[in-house]
């Protein structure tokens, strides 16, 4: 009898640390808008398009630094994105000028293009058996929302310590740190047949399926509405939420503030993907994914559309963050897998990059139209019920990909 091959291996170890620390240190970014807008006196559209920079950069990034990867090597784009990322952070905490602060996003946004999901997943998944694959997509993926867990949080409390500048100084430092974790990220080559198909052939071959472009047009918006409430949820329930009630649950566990509050919520959606990702990874088995996906964009758009038209309440946004962490990253082992299964492990990298493009291409939108929406309406609400209707979109579009059917492999001359 042959035995089951291990889920936890090293590759997936490491990845799950470099992703945790990247996605901590990205997911602490809406932390720091109240702080740096009062001490420059910025509008809020200015910080708003920094984040909006970074999220396209990271899109941009992404489809590049899965090719880097593919051709010359895993590590040697890992160590990239690291050092462009803390080298982005160090400069970003030195800035005093929205212009300059701007335009190092890019840096930053690359950063995490070369320590994320694009290069991290396409490593795991070729480390992966086939009946792990799924599972091990989904735990590298929850690794992200482990480090959003403990980002803002992290980042609340550094602010109480320190400037804000040095907290950015602190997080340069952790970026780097994990590259000691490397020697360990050792995945198999490809397969002779994988090699022997060009990425110029399998690029070819996705752009002209309708399915890559649904699925491209799908993860839009993914983009929008966890780009828009990971940089602008802290500042909404700072300002638009209730009070917290003294002598309360909140008030006795330390939130006695709605800017702490906010800093808790992206902790708490954090938390609940763990679970959510995990559960959508087995699913992912059992089940085919363009329904999962479907299924998951219409629950965050009811969820959506019912915190927006209620009072924002203390109680509501623990319960908005809990629903809406449960279905948080859960897209992403279900949509990198689709990519992998339609058209192979070898340039999935590459591939998954290029669907990620449209993601942060739905990332920009929501950051920089949730900042210049606030500063022409003076609150958050238009910009949200056009999250609601983009997560529509993306669960009709779901529905006609050909999912279950494999794609013609090309004949060469």
């Amino acid at each position: 009898m042959s035995s089951r091959a291990p889920l936890f291996t090293p590759v997936l170890i490491v990845g799950c640390i470099i992703i945790l620390v990247s996605f901590a240190v990205r997911a602490s970014f809406g932390v720091f808008q109240i702080p740096i807008a009062q001490e420059f006196g910025w509008a809020r559209a200015e910080f708003s398009l920094a984040i909006a920079i970074q999220n396209l950069a990271w899109g941009i990034g992404q489809p590049l630094f899965g090719a880097f990867a593919e051709r010359l090597g895993d590590r040697v784009a890992i160590i990239l994105g690291a050092v462009m990322y803390a080298i982005g952070l160090v400069l970003s905490g030195l800035s005093s000028d929205p212009f300059s602060l701007q335009a190092l996003e890019v840096l930053v946004g690359f950063g995490i293009a070369g320590t994320g999901f694009g290069v991290i997943l396409a490593v795991v998944g070729r480390a992966s058996s086939a009946e792990n694959r799924s599972m091990s997509l989904a735990i590298a993926t929850a690794a992200g929302s482990a480090g959003q867990v403990v980002g803002a949080p992290v980042a609340e409390a550094l602010l109480a310590l320190m400037a804000w500048q040095m907290v950015f100084f602190v997080f340069a430092g952790a970026i780097l740190a994990v590259l000691l974790t490397l020697p360990l990220m050792r995945a198999p080559a490809a397969s002779k047949t994988e090699i022997e198909e060009s990425m110029g052939v399998i690029l070819r071959r996705a752009f002209r399926d309708p399915s890559f472009s649904l699925i491209f047009i799908g993860f839009f918006s993914c983009g929008y509405q966890l780009a828009f409430i990971t940089a602008h949820f802290p500042a909404l329930v700072t300002e638009m939420c209730g009070p917290i009630a003294v002598g309360g649950t909140l008030h006795s566990l330390g939130v006695t503030t709605t800017s702490a509050l906010g800093a808790a919520s992206i902790a708490l959606i954090g938390l609940f993907n763990i679970a959510g990702t995990l559960t959508a990874g087995w699913l992912g088995n059992l089940f085919p994914r363009k329904y999962l996906l479907a299924l998951i964009y219409t629950a965050r758009t009811v969820v959506a559309a019912a915190f927006i038209l209620m009072p924002i309440t203390p109680g509501s946004v623990l319960v908005f963050s809990a629903v809406m962490g449960s279905l948080w990253l859960a897209t992403v082992p279900l949509t990198s897998g689709l990519v992998a299964h339609l058209y192979g492990l070898r340039y999935m990298g590459t591939l998954y990059g290029v669907v990620f493009f449209s993601h942060q291409v739905g990332g920009f939108l929501g950051v920089w139209l949730g900042g210049r929406l606030y500063d022409a309406t003076g609150d958050y609400t238009m910009v949200w019920w056009i999250g609601v209707g983009v997560g529509a979109l993306s669960a009709l579009v779901h529905l006609p990909i050909r999912e279950n059917r494999a794609l013609p492999v090309p004949v060469t001359a």
